[in-house]
């Protein structure tokens, strides 16, 4: 059972990181073909969608797989069922709600980023299709995510894994088709190649729900049997269920969705405050655009990191409860130089490589010296945003959910607060300051209840990175003598694409080698490697 559960959980992170790398691919792709005006007209949609997307996605499958393993463990697999069936009405119900809700703010969201009077941008009727298009995914998404949970609780991660990949798939399929099409042979117009990809989200999900149910009646009998066959099947109210249920997802939905909002806040003001300095709508969407797709570079190590790091709060989780005081200091310290080793490395790389790595990603027609600026700003953001992921992951181990409500809270005022105040002074680097100011104030919110809460002592855990910053130190210096000799070697008869795509490649290769190679001889890599094997 042991072995099966830790194939499952295996899968299931293997189909995450799959579906998180798609998702990160396809951007390239697509921005080619919709430019930074496209690609800032799909964040208007996306934006307000995701935090309902989140609260569907990231508090309910983990909830409802907490309950349904709940009572499994002790032979009552009738109310999981149970759960199934009536969270599927309140799934639909909800859904529907989130969707005529988004649908009809469409108009209320577009004036929030658009000014009727500038006419160099994107237009509110624009901002308003595409939105309107997205929330239709609000219909199936919520209902699809309490059948993965199902299947989680069950310790089946197969359909779950399965249905990820497919969603993902599907969705990036219609994306880069649909938005193709409609420019290069219906000769349509940007907006509508956009809104096309934005309706991906629903037919994505659409194809996850379907592999979700061929699998369930495939496996009908059998759960049937397994039921049946139960010893302790209880029936459970569904007031009580609920209220349960709601207990569990709340502290899921609160992690999720901190990240979703600084990017919305910044989605939703950037418009206004860079046009209340002088730019135009065109110009304050460009840099609107690039924030964005800086953000989707930055991503990329903190999901591989949090995918290594958050495998430990279950324990810290079970230790704490248990009231092994000594376990849960020694993983939380774990589970932080992990996340150390895998996002320190990378964000110094995006740092010193930021304008020919976002050349080389996104080509030169989108803004590549503002992008390159705003990428070496904005690359650190990846420690911060693994960091805050896991404080919080581990207040919610230690019982403190409450109290990291507050430190969200606090963080998120400051960060809308430092907007209007430093935008005027520091132009698109101030969005940036506020977002690491932000976090920053809610991870030492977080730490400094997790050390009063444990007794968790620091200065032992900054001692044994001392060895991983002194080697990011000297890699960074390598990259970026790297890059200095690339420049001046490089022949100037190659484009800059070139000399971006060989600079960026040639860096990125001889940093690795040096990481790696001097890295795996310390102790902090024999016993992340050592762990990581043991677990797989």
């Amino acid at each position: 059972m042991e072995s099966k559960f830790l194939r499952g959980t295996f899968f299931l992170t293997a189909a995450t990181l799959i579906s998180k790398i798609l998702g990160f691919i396809y951007i390239i792709p697509f921005t080619a073909l919709v430019s930074t005006q496209g690609y800032v007209l799909y964040k208007y949609a996306y934006g307000p969608y995701t935090i309902l997307l989140s609260i569907s996605t990231i508090g309910l499958p983990l909830a409802v797989s907490k309950f349904v393993s709940k009572y499994n463990e002790v032979g009552n697999y009738q109310v999981g069922l149970r759960l199934l069936r009536y969270g599927m009405y309140l799934m639909v119900m909800t859904g529907t709600i989130s969707f005529v809700a988004l649908y009809l703010t469409a108009p209320f969201l577009a004036r929030l980023v658009i000014d009727p009077n500038d006419s160099t941008g994107n237009s509110i009727e624009d901002v308003q299709f595409v939105i309107r298009l997205v929330s239709f995914a609000l219909l199936i998404i919520p209902a699809m995510s309490v059948f993965r949970g199902y299947f989680q609780g069950n310790q089946s991660m197969g359909p779950s894994a399965l249905s990820t990949v497919i969603e993902q798939v599907v969705r990036i399929t219609f994306i880069l088709a649909g938005a193709y099409v409609t420019i290069h042979v219906l000769k349509s117009s940007i907006t509508n190649a956009v809104g096309v990809a934005t309706f991906a989200a629903f037919i994505g999900g659409l194809a996850g729900f379907i592999t979700l149910l061929f699998v369930f009646f495939k496996r009908r009998d059998l759960i049937k049997k397994q039921r049946d066959e139960s010893l302790n099947n209880e029936d459970m109210n569904v007031q009580s269920m609920f209220k349960e249920l709601i207990g569990y997802a709340i502290p899921f939905v609160i992690t999720g969705l901190a990240i979703p909002i600084y990017q919305n806040i910044d989605t939703f003001m950037i418009n206004k405050l860079f046009q209340s300095i002088g730019y135009n709508l065109y110009e304050a969407e460009t840099i609107n655009s690039v924030i964005g797709l800086a953000q989707i570079l930055v991503m990329v190590p903190v999901s591989l990191a949090t995918a290594f790091g958050m495998s430990l709060i279950p324990g810290i989780t079970s230790a704490f409860n248990s009231g092994r005081m000594l376990e849960v200091h020694n993983k939380i310290s774990q589970t932080i130089q992990i996340l150390i080793f895998f996002t320190l490395p990378a964000a110094m790389g995006l740092c010193i490589l930021g304008r020919p790595i976002y050349i080389m990603v996104f080509g030169l027609e989108n803004s590549p010296d503002i992008g390159g600026g705003i990428l070496e700003w904005y690359s650190l953001a990846a420690v911060v945003f693994a960091l805050y992921t896991v404080t919080a992951a581990i207040m919610q181990g230690i019982n403190q959910q409450k109290k990291l409500i507050i430190g969200i809270l606090i963080g998120v005022g400051l960060k809308v607060l430092l907007n209007y105040l430093l935008v005027p002074y520091l132009d698109e680097v101030g969005p940036i300051l506020a977002t690491y100011i932000g976090f920053t104030t809610s991870i030492t919110y977080n730490v400094y209840m997790i050390k009063n809460t444990i007794h968790f002592k620091i200065l032992p855990l900054l001692k044994t990175l001392r060895s991983v910053l002194l080697l990011v130190v000297l890699m960074s210096l390598i990259v970026w003598g790297t890059e200095v000799l690339c420049e001046i070697w490089l022949p100037e008869a190659f484009s800059l694409y070139s000399r971006a795509l060989l600079t960026s490649a040639i860096s990125i290769c001889t940093g690795l080698l040096v990481y790696l190679g001097i890295g795996s001889k310390l102790t902090l890599a024999k016993g992340i490697l050592n762990r990581k094997s043991k677990n797989y």
